[in-house]
């Protein structure tokens, strides 16, 4: 009888050290998220969050050409509705500066990978990776950001 009380204190304990360490974060949804096609709509008319949860945000995105970005611990996951992009990813920032405890911002990159972005592209970029939308010559664009949060 002994050993099914310590097994089942074992369990318990198990069971709630992992459900502690998903909703702490790290990329797992703590809950269910149902967001309607009118709210997401409204949401991405003016840009900002979708979904807030620990470890994973979604985000619809509508912004200009900007300052370049990084995350220590974000990963994005960025999905492109509309408008085109010429963003710029990796390579050394130019006069960074720290923003935010986790973040940097800077004019610029210099080197790193070119891509041009459009409707229907999809590009990942972990954290500790220099990003920067370097133009956009639809004047703006529109996508969503899905952000993992890492260690």
């Amino acid at each position: 009888m002994k050993i099914l009380l310590k097994l089942a204190v074992f369990l318990t304990a198990a069971i709630l050290f992992v459900a502690t360490a998903n909703s702490l974060g790290g990329g797992v949804p703590a809950a269910v998220h149902y967001i309607g096609h009118e709210q997401v709509t409204t949401v991405m008319a003016k840009g900002g969050p979708i979904v807030s949860d620990p470890g994973l945000i979604v985000l619809a995105n509508r912004r200009e050409s900007g300052q370049a970005e990084y995350h220590d611990h974000t990963n994005h996951v960025f999905i492109m509705v509309e408008g085109e992009a010429t963003l710029v990813v990796g390579g050394t920032m130019v006069d960074a500066k720290r923003t935010a405890p986790d973040q940097m911002r800077a004019p610029s990159i210099d080197g790193g990978v070119t891509y041009h972005l459009a409707k229907g592209d999809v590009i990942t970029i972990p954290a500790k990776t220099p990003h920067w939308f370097k133009e956009v010559p639809t004047k703006t664009i529109a996508y969503y950001a899905v952000n993992i949060e890492s260690e």
